[in-house]
């Protein structure tokens, strides 16, 4: 069992940043290749970006791409998502998870346990 928690949503203006995080207990961390969903009313869950165990190997959303950075630190059992040059598109409840492989997994049914989620909300 991974229990997962984020933090660092809110509100911010188009152009600005915010930092995500996500802090992992339970099993080791480093077991888990790890992702960041979000999820925009009436839309469907989309994966955003996921990172390997080790973090040597990232995946990013085209829609992203550029603008977010993921990385983890497997020290601290921690999940970091840096968002820059946000977007109103952004807007959205961001979650992490926990995949089932080390390697990275980029659909839902591969992610074994979920954050509750923070809101990010982009103002124009």
């Amino acid at each position: 069992q991974v229990q997962l928690v984020e933090s660092g949503g809110g509100l911010v203006q188009a152009g600005g940043s915010l930092r995500l995080s996500c802090a992992a207990s339970g099993r080791t961390f480093s077991r888990y290749a790890m992702g960041w969903f979000r999820q925009a009313p009436g839309k469907e869950r989309e994966l955003v970006s996921a990172v390997n165990w080790s973090g040597g190997s990232t995946y990013y959303a085209d829609s992203v791409k550029g603008r977010f950075t993921i990385s983890r630190d497997n020290a601290k059992n921690t999940l970091y998502l840096q968002m820059n040059s946000l977007k109103p598109d952004d807007t959205a409840v961001y979650y992490c998870a926990a995949g089932s492989r080390l390697r990275i997994v980029t659909t839902i049914p591969e992610y074994s346990y979920w954050g509750q989620g923070t809101q990010v909300t982009v103002s124009s």
